[in-house]
């Protein structure tokens, strides 16, 4: 257990400073004046980072996934969630600006946000060019701002975007959650063989999995926080 050194003189022990942690913390606070200990834990801020679910990549865009339509109800159930607790959302948006570029071109259609994962008016929208988010965006300044430390992040495509991501994030200091089953890939080629999107995903998930970030799946990240 961690004990905290300094706390207010505020008998609610509203200001507790407890530096860089994981998601949940044990406590021991002492009371100022009582001595009395008092012990539980403490929730850091956590922010669910929505990446590139745009329609080019479900069913009649120019770059369509295998399983984009599952995995966004997925993101989509995880943003419901993060809505009801009041905790921030930022949607992360690709623009494709190289040449030759043949999805999420700006101003078109499949560039835009998917409707299931549909931004509200107080959720932060912050537009990309290249596959790591926080390359070149005002994404860790506006993490930094909030004082989120933990990171929730599912999207588009595991192995870019995705991967990319996390790996910044990580490097950056957060603590990184990765929904597995709200992410999604397709199938990749190399020296002439085809790697299914299934082994594509099995495969990045596997890599990011325990240094990078801890690996969930929707069910579970939500029955987790209904048990705390």
């Amino acid at each position: 257990m961690k004990r905290i050194e300094k706390i207010s003189e505020n008998e609610n022990y509203a200001a507790v400073n407890i530096g860089h942690l994981d998601d949940l913390a044990n406590f021991s606070l002492i009371h100022p004046k009582t001595g009395q200990e008092i012990t539980g834990k403490v929730f850091l801020k956590e922010a669910l980072i929505i990446i590139d679910i745009q329609n080019d990549y479900f069913e009649g865009g120019t770059n369509p996934l295998v399983g984009s339509s599952e995995a966004s109800l997925n993101a989509a159930a995880l943003l419901k969630d993060f809505r009801t607790r009041s905790l921030p959302v930022v949607h992360i948006r690709h623009l494709s600006t190289r040449p030759g570029s043949t999805f999420f071109i700006p101003g078109t259609r499949g560039a835009e946000i998917h409707e299931n994962v549909t931004p509200v008016a107080n959720e932060k929208v912050i537009e990309k060019n290249f596959p790591n988010s926080f390359r070149e965006t005002e994404l860790i300044d506006h993490l930094r701002l909030l004082g989120v430390t933990n990171l929730v992040i599912c999207g588009m495509m595991t192995h870019m975007c995705i991967d990319a991501t996390v790996r910044a994030a990580k490097d950056f200091g957060f603590s990184c959650t990765l929904i597995g089953d709200a992410c999604a890939t397709k199938d990749l080629e190399i020296d002439g063989k085809t790697v299914a999107a299934r082994d594509v995903q099995t495969a990045f998930l596997a890599s990011l999995n325990y240094f990078y970030a801890t690996v969930s799946d929707t069910a579970e990240y939500l029955k987790h926080n209904e048990i705390i």
